[in-house]
């Protein structure tokens, strides 16, 4: 979250992820593999909606920190869904995103590099705040540096710790509107 992306650097990264997306849908149609090439195009689709859904919850730094996460040099590889939801109450963005990019530099510390580490997070709005199921699968090495982070969250954050293995961990977070 500390590194400050100008507009030059998200175009030339949104415009390479374009070019894989548009190579991988050439190919598919030079070896007569319609079917693949519609999966790409439906991926294409879901993603650009949950872009749209995580821009509109009007979380502007936390919606940079995941559009850009895969962007920076973490060692997992991250996706989002927002449950799309009518309740879109203001929280505190800047301590939402805080706390999120320290997770992400807590997992960074605690997993086994050059692995298929994949974080997963679920956004579901709701009347009373938001609610956030961060779900991590791959190989961590540092249980001990994890439980400790965890357990010490901000007051306005409820973090509850439903799963933590040698090879996943779970989260759920809830945050009161501010």
């Amino acid at each position: 979250m500390d590194k400050k992306w100008d507009t030059i650097e998200v175009l030339r990264h949104a415009r390479h992820d374009w070019l894989n997306k548009l190579q991988l849908i050439k190919m598919n149609l030079s070896m007569d593999r319609p079917e693949k090439v519609h999966e790409i195009i439906d991926q294409i689709v879901m993603e650009s909606q949950q872009e749209t859904r995580l821009s509109n919850l009007k979380l502007p730094r936390f919606a940079s920190l995941l559009l850009t996460c895969n962007w920076e040099k973490h060692l997992f590889k991250l996706d989002y869904e927002v449950i799309e939801s009518s309740h879109t109450n203001h929280v505190d963005d800047e301590l939402l995103a805080k706390w999120t990019n320290d997770l992400f530099l807590a997992v960074d510390q605690c997993i086994e590099p050059f692995q298929e580490n994949y974080l997963s997070v679920t956004i579901q709005p709701e009347e009373a705040g938001i609610r956030f199921f961060f779900d991590f699968k791959g190989i961590i090495t540092d249980n001990v540096h994890l439980k400790r982070f965890l357990g010490n969250p901000d007051s306005a954050l409820t973090v509850q710790v439903t799963c933590l293995k040698e090879d996943e961990l779970s989260i759920e977070v809830f945050l009161l509107p501010g």
